[in-house]
């Protein structure tokens, strides 16, 4: 196994797959800044991944006790941000997804400004109090104060709602999300103007994903290239560049060594992939689309020394957990071994022991 060129040892450094990057996953979330989570059981793992020692009852229990929070701050995609940074994200970046999507919503589902006021005082109305309650019953409640949830429009309400800040996820219940108020859920937090706001974003996102450059961070934030441009420009002292094929990226400055070539299984959409606009370094373009479907939807993969070399699925069992892997390429013994020990390490994470087949 060749040891990963430069820029993908330093992302394997920075976000915390070539060493745990936190004592506890709310640690690992405020490094990461955003974790994408429409999938609960890979955002869970890629947190997993990150903090040594770190169990899934772990990551649920940060939840609970509101060091992490999911919710929708960026690109109309549910996530995991830490308590402290839901407000400032969602003021910066959820009021272009509100913007964009404003026409759609009204057009589609009828939900216009009278509409959305009557959803948004009967939410107000069933979760005050420190009430939390499931999708289902969070639908029924609204349907007895005849809101029409049909279909997807009570996921657009939901969504809506979220983006505004008016609601959260809370606990998950039975493997339910749950929905509660946000400013009863959260502690209040200065707001920042946008100035401040797109500085810390950039610098935030280069700690956490660097060597990255500015459309990856627009891509990654959901913002117009000019507001990445901006953020990029007002944070640029406070990272390190350099230059590859004419582009110019940013990066904290470390000590890393090369070290050792690594094996990893990343979830689903994980950040590795996600973060950045162009995968190439990571992903063989010939590969791409076994990895990353039409639908948009990132597969779980196995990463050896930094790019991807085969895909993974699972399925849990009352005593175990199945892995399967599909390689995109003819795979070495030492490999293969590698891949076992890093199986071994999610089912630890599960608490579960692993029958791995490669």
């Amino acid at each position: 196994m060749a040891a990963p060129p430069p820029l993908l040892r330093l992302r394997l450094h920075r976000q915390g797959i070539g060493a745990p990057l936190g004592r506890d996953a709310t640690e690992t979330v405020q490094h990461l800044l955003a974790v994408q989570a429409q999938d609960p059981a890979a955002a869970q793992w890629a947190l997993g991944l990150r903090t040594s020692g770190t169990a899934e009852a772990d990551i649920e229990r940060a939840v609970q006790e509101r060091r992490i929070v999911r919710s929708w701050p960026m690109r109309g995609t549910l996530h995991l941000v830490a308590a402290e940074d839901l407000r400032w994200m969602l003021a910066l970046m959820a009021s272009r997804i509100i913007a964009l999507d404003s026409k759609r919503i009204e057009r589609e589902f009828g939900l216009h400004d009278q509409a959305l006021g009557h959803c948004r005082d009967a939410v107000e109305r069933v979760l005050e109090g420190g009430r939390s309650l499931s999708r289902p019953a969070l639908y029924a409640a609204l349907a007895e104060r005849g809101i029409d949830v049909a279909g997807p429009r009570g996921l657009q309400i939901i969504g809506r709602l979220a983006h505004e800040g008016l609601i959260c996820q809370g606990p998950r219940t039975d493997k339910q999300p749950s929905f509660v108020l946000l400013e009863e859920w959260l502690p209040p937090q200065a707001a920042l103007d946008r100035d401040e706001a797109l500085a810390k974003l950039a610098r935030r996102y280069i700690a956490g994903h660097g060597p990255a450059n500015v459309r990856d961070l627009a891509w990654w934030s959901g913002l117009t290239l000019r507001d990445a441009q901006r953020a990029w420009d007002l944070a640029r002292s406070d990272f390190s560049v350099m230059h590859q094929d004419g582009i110019e990226y940013g990066f904290v400055e470390n000590d890393v060594s090369p070290g050792k070539p690594s094996v990893h299984l990343l979830p689903a959409f994980d950040e590795y992939l996600v973060g950045y606009a162009d995968r190439s370094a990571m992903i063989a373009s010939a590969d791409l689309r076994r990895v990353i479907g039409v639908n948009g939807l990132f597969n779980p993969t196995v990463i050896i020394g930094g790019r991807v070399a085969a895909t993974w699925k699972r399925e849990l069992r009352k005593d175990r957990v199945d892995i399967t892997c599909q390689p995109l390429r003819t795979l070495s013994s030492s490999e293969l071994k590698a891949i076992a020990r890093a199986a071994k390490d999610y089912g630890r994470f599960l608490g579960l022991p692993v029958q791995l087949n490669a």
